[in-house]
């Protein structure tokens, strides 16, 4: 039922001139559950995400996110949404806390709470000491872990992310595992994560979608994927839907699992 998705697509597309970045795409995704959107760079993973954000508008289609309809609601939309994106933009003149000062102001969320969840964020990345010093002098992987926490400022209902362990050490990749696994288990969060990284799939997501070229070639949880292929693992499986064999079967002939 309606009331129980947190996304519904229905033949959401996006063209850019000629080029269509999302074909068609149709979604329908529970509250609470993680939802992986794999593909090769280039396949409508970014465009997707941007779309359920309201950033752009579908060229045809439409979706809603938590039942607000993504070009009628855009404002409702923005305010239950976290977006961390691939290419994260800061205010590099400012420092961590301002910065997050300031995001959580965008949001309206009351200052005695901003600060108790700002303590809590630098403490969790470990970035205590650095707090007072301007973004512009933060290595990247100490950026992602503010724009990670600028994304969970205001406690958003989903959360939208691209790539969130770009540019991270191995210890703080699995930082942002264990909270996203813990925000699904204890806060009944949805989560969409944009990855290519199979390893943050299986680990991570209840159900994945493998996208290419616009197209969403299926769906499943990363077993029936697996076993809609014969594969013996989520790379094999991967690697057969997005090139099949010669014998004539086209990516469209896998078994959509939804």
């Amino acid at each position: 039922m309606l009331e129980k998705l947190a996304i519904k697509a229905q033949n959401l597309s996006k063209y850019y001139g000629k080029l269509c970045a999302v074909d068609s795409l149709n979604l329908k995704i529970p509250r609470g559950q993680t939802y992986g959107l794999l593909g090769p760079n280039g396949a409508g993973k970014t465009t997707t995400v941007r779309l359920l954000n309201s950033i752009i508008t579908p060229s045809s289609g439409d979706a809603e996110v938590l039942g607000y309809n993504i070009k009628s609601q855009k404002h409702q939309v923005k305010s239950n949404c976290g977006f961390l994106s691939e290419s994260p933009s800061l205010y590099e003149k400012l420092t961590a806390r301002e910065f997050l000062e300031f995001v959580g102001d965008l949001y309206s969320v009351p200052k005695s709470l901003i600060h108790k969840r700002i303590d809590e964020f630098l403490k969790m990345f470990d970035l205590e000491k650095r707090e007072n010093d301007l973004l512009e002098g933060y290595s990247r992987g100490m950026k992602q872990k503010v724009c990670l926490s600028a994304t969970l400022i205001h406690d958003p209902k989903i959360l939208f992310l691209d790539e969130p362990t770009a540019n991270l050490d191995p210890i703080s990749a699995r930082i942002v595992k264990n909270l996203i696994l813990d925000l699904v288990k204890r806060a009944n969060k949805t989560v969409f994560i944009c990855t290519h990284l199979l390893d943050i799939a299986k680990e991570l997501c209840d159900v994945i979608g493998i996208i290419n070229k616009g197209v969403l070639l299926i769906e499943g949880s990363p077993k029936e994927v697996m076993a809609s292929v014969n594969a013996n693992n989520l790379e094999d499986a991967y690697s057969k839907i997005l090139n099949p064999s010669p014998n004539g079967a086209s990516n469209k002939d896998y078994l959509s699992w939804r």
